[in-house]
């Protein structure tokens, strides 16, 4: 295990670098973000979505965050942020971190210890239903010397213990927060305005319209160049590209293929790759939505789902769609992480073969009608897809007519991305078009795609189980050097292309849009926003706020 005690020098480097050099050109203006989907809570613990984090980090700082490298590995790259240095015990079962003195909550108070140790027991607590809490099982305790010292116990060693705990818990306001039930903090007024210690503070949000922060001028890093953040939210896709194209935004996330023919000519629309660690899939509901403790009638049969995705052509639907911007999707994780495995088995495509398995499990088409039938039902199910996504709805599309030359009939469900995900945690669905943006460790498949429980599979819509696949990813999170981590991770990727949760659609090539009159040096693949406190509007460029504030409907 790496142990490092930054010192004043290192301190110094990672300071500037995850300023990004804010002492250094024009300050001012308002960004304005286009985006597909909003933020489902400002409550860091239960944060799904990429939407919700590009919010809540915004207006929260973690003790330490991720360097440009990614490693997850020990501490080696990590920017100190609330903590400005932290050291290890010789056993590696203990991490200290001193807490920042000049942090400060955004209403004033001094960010302390007991915030961090308040956070630890919201996100463990099983009332409050914290998403990633399984990335803290391995933390035993969290003692508070002093005020700004939070000592940090671990029951085991484990290669990416540092990445797990700062890459997770974000430390919450123990003197606005403490006094509020964790089964109340859900619906707290304190929820709904946060006050963060962040580059940005809260200013106001109209659910699924509009979301506003301004500059934190007491920030402890110094204070963001911008003055502010505002994200306007379209439940359509082209309407999310149309508002940059127009001038009305000056960044989008994604550009969809579409959006890459209608960049203006006058070139005051760039397109900016960032690499990415998304992929894509059609999720199937393995439990019956009608009555959860049955299983699905249709996708409870393994056999059927490995017949699904045989019928399924992945690399016309990325060529259709994409072109060169998005390749075929391997498994449950991205290539992008460094635990990929290009090399394992999957189901090709071959629809003789599939219409055969279909044969032979007692489906056919016994009336003429196109569709089989088994024992009076027929062969069909819905697809639910967010309406803000353009290439979710084409990739929709596509499956729906592949399946169909199977006997196969899909039924193509369009929801907001708000009720699509309200859907999902209900398991409200016969199967999905999902994605994921995972984290850089091999960890991020656990809570996806293990088996739903306290700990772990908190993000497994589908209901899927493996025992297979939860002791290798399990055995792999306990691994003490790469090659076993890996040997684990490919065990367990394997076990899910075999058993077919899930068709594995595509991971996309992304590239943000960015207007000509703003600054934002290199995206993190990770976390775009990242780096949002040192954008940089030109002054020369700047639209009047109160039209900047007042986007189109």
């Amino acid at each position: 295990m790496t142990r490092i005690f930054l010192g004043r020098l290192a301190l110094v480097l990672c300071l500037a670098a995850a300023c990004g050099g804010r002492d250094r050109g024009p300050t001012g203006g308002i960004v304005v973000v286009s985006a597909g989907a909003d933020a489902e809570t400002l409550f860091p613990p239960l944060v799904v979505t990429n939407q919700g984090r590009a919010v809540t980090e915004l207006i929260y700082d973690k003790l330490a965050d991720i360097g440009p490298g990614l490693n997850t590995i020990g501490d080696a790259g990590f920017v100190p942020k609330l903590a400005s240095t932290w050291e290890w015990s010789r056993d590696s079962l203990t991490i200290t971190f001193h807490m920042n003195p000049n942090a400060r909550w955004h209403d004033g108070r001094p960010v302390t210890a007991r915030d961090v140790q308040y956070a630890f027991k919201v996100w463990t607590d099983s009332a409050v239903g914290a998403v990633q809490r399984s990335a803290l099982a391995s933390v035993d305790s969290i003692a508070t010397p002093d005020a700004l010292t939070a000592r940090v116990h671990f029951r085991e060693r484990a290669p990416e213990q540092f990445f797990a705990f700062v890459y997770t818990l974000i430390p919450l306001p123990a003197h606005r927060l403490a006094a509020i039930a964790d089964t109340a903090l859900h619906d707290a007024a304190e929820v709904r305005a946060p006050v963060g210690n962040g580059p940005f503070r809260f200013v106001s949000w109209m659910p699924r319209v509009r979301l506003e922060l301004a500059a934190n001028a007491a920030y402890y890093a110094g204070r963001p160049r911008l003055d502010g953040v505002v994200y306007v939210v379209a439940a359509q896709g082209a309407t999310v590209a149309a508002r940059l194209l127009a001038g009305e935004a000056d960044f989008l996330e994604q550009l969809a293929p579409p959006d890459f023919a209608q960049l203006p000519a006058d070139h005051s629309v760039r397109a900016q790759a960032y690499g990415g660690f998304d992929y894509l899939f059609v999720q199937f509901n393995l439990r019956d939505p009608a009555a959860t403790e049955r299983a699905h009638p249709i996708f409870g049969d393994v056999a059927l789902r490995r017949a699904l995705t045989l019928g399924v052509n992945r690399t016309a639907i990325v060529r259709s769609i994409f072109d060169t911007l998005a390749r075929p999707a391997i498994g449950p994780f991205s290539r992008t992480q460094w635990t990929a495995d290009t090399t394992l088995r999957g189901i090709p495509f071959d629809s003789a073969l599939a219409a055969r398995a279909l044969d032979s499990l007692g489906w056919h088409d016994t009336n003429g009608d196109g569709v089989r039938e088994r024992g009076g039902r027929p062969l069909a199910f819905s697809l639910l897809v967010p309406a803000s996504s353009r290439a979710r709805q084409a990739a929709a599309v596509l499956l729906q007519a592949q399946l169909k030359t199977i006997g196969v009939r899909v039924t193509i469900e369009q929801a907001d991305f708000n009720a699509f995900l309200d859907r999902a945690h209900r398991a409200a669905f016969d199967a999905l078009v999902g994605g994921v943006r995972t984290s850089p460790s091999p960890r991020g498949v656990r809570d996806v795609w293990s088996t739903p429980g306290p700990a772990a599979g908190t993000q497994n819509f589908g209901r899927w189980s493996n025992t297979t696949f939860d002791a290798h990813v399990d055995s792999a999170l306990a691994a003490t050097s790469a090659g076993a981590v890996r040997a684990h991770v490919r065990t367990a990727y394997q076990a899910a292309i075999d058993d077919a949760p899930a068709i594995w659609l595509y991971e996309p090539r992304l590239f943000a849009g960015v207007h000509r009159r703003l600054t934002v040096g290199a995206l993190r693949p990770d976390a775009w926003w990242a780096n949002v406190a040192s954008w940089s509007i030109d002054p020369a460029q700047r639209l009047p706020r109160d039209r900047r504030a007042s986007p189109t409907p």
